[in-house]
């Protein structure tokens, strides 16, 4: 079973149990997310793509961790005009577990 969701602005392919990095997110480790928008579902039996998102189904998760990447160099330069800047940049991130997934009562009805 594995579900795509917009989260953020950006798509991810989730599981329960799975840990994505995704983009900074205010809270401590620990705290819940819910993620909504779930585009696309597939699991043993079906498939259910979202018109845009699918309804009455979601997926729990919590915050395992806060972090920034590695040092990305953003090096300019005009050739023959004694121009160049050099900038670093960290971006900043957090860790994320899939628990589970939450149906509302609507969404099962229509499985059975």
């Amino acid at each position: 079973m594995y579900a795509l969701v917009e989260f953020l602005g950006k798509q991810f392919k989730v599981e329960p149990g799975a840990e994505l990095k995704v983009p900074h997110l205010k809270g401590e480790a620990g705290d819940k997310i819910t993620l909504d928008k779930v585009l696309y579902y597939e699991d043993e039996k079906k498939k259910t793509v979202g018109k845009p998102y699918v309804k009455g189904l979601s997926f729990d998760a919590s915050i395992l961790s806060q972090g920034r990447d590695k040092k990305v160099i953003v090096f300019k330069m005009k050739r023959r005009k004694g121009y160049q800047k050099k900038r670093g940049h960290r971006q900043e991130y957090t860790i994320i577990k899939i628990n589970d997934l939450a149906k509302t009562k609507k969404q099962k009805k229509e499985d059975e």
